[in-house]
């Protein structure tokens, strides 16, 4: 990480990697594949994967009945007792006192955030952003960027794509994109982020997914529909020096129609 006087501290002697476990999980607006809107389902599966960092996709606050008009990112960071970054892509006034109508990407973090700032992406249709936050490590820190990406077309995604990467400039040696991208990892319309990043599921030592009796789909990583995966468009991508211990697709109960996709990652300390 480098100071305000552009000087980056060295890291002491021998600093060993600092473990962080990270979550990303389209929630559709806490919405299960049973249609039903249930937040304390979705704050159970979000515990139970016990992480440090939760990068959430389709997050409503006070958006309307779909969700009971609640405050979806404020509940569940008290749920957890973790800090909350915001990064709504829909922002509409309503009528009088009422709250601002908001969807978007939400992060959770059980680490101190110091920064965060939101993106529009580039597009048509549904409005899309990106949400970067830094979270602080004990020895270092980790710029963490989640994005929901168009579903509209190839072309849309790839100056999306663009963009996150020209997001993440020089000075930001390490750090991670995450989310819903729409598109497989190898699709040609990632190539922006290929060319500094690295995907987490292929560099992990260690990986396991929900495709139980289905042998012939094995460590494939597919999180989307929930209830017959055959999809990988929840990802989490890396840049060099960072290692992925395991990457796990967690069993959902059923709170979404995505599943959580979870990485164990060791980060390099004094950045």
């Amino acid at each position: 990480m480098t100071d305000p006087s552009g000087v980056k501290p060295a890291p002491g002697p021998d600093q060993p990697p600092i473990p962080v476990r990270l979550v990303t999980f389209n929630t559709h607006h806490g919405v299960g594949d049973d249609r039903r809107h249930d937040l304390p389902r979705l704050a159970k599966v979000l515990a139970a994967a016990d992480a440090d960092v939760i990068c959430l996709q389709e997050v409503d606050r006070h958006f309307g009945d779909r969700s009971e008009d609640v405050d979806q990112a404020l509940l569940l960071s008290r749920a957890l007792d973790m800090q909350l970054a915001w990064g709504p892509a829909i922002d509409e006034e309503r009528p009088g006192d009422a709250p601002r109508r908001q969807y978007g990407n939400a992060l959770l973090s059980r680490l101190p955030i110091l920064i965060s700032d939101v993106h529009p992406l580039p597009g048509t249709g549904e409005p899309r952003s990106a949400l970067r936050t830094l979270v602080e490590l004990d020895g270092g820190a980790l710029w963490v960027t989640t994005t929901h990406l168009t579903t509209r077309s190839a072309e849309e995604r790839a100056r999306q794509v663009q963009l996150l990467r020209d997001l993440h400039t020089d000075s930001m040696e390490t750090g991670v994109v995450v989310g819903d991208l729409n598109a497989a990892p190898d699709a040609p319309e990632l190539s922006a982020l290929r060319a500094d990043f690295s995907d987490a599921w292929t560099l992990a030592g260690d990986r396991d997914d929900q495709a139980r009796w289905r042998f012939w789909q094995r460590d494939e990583g597919h999180t989307h529909p929930a209830r017959a995966p055959h999809v990988r468009i929840d990802q989490v991508w890396v840049t060099p020096g960072i290692q992925v211990v395991a990457a796990r697709v967690l069993d959902g109960a059923g709170a979404s129609d995505h599943l959580p996709l979870v990485v164990d990652l060791l980060v390099p300390s004094g950045v």
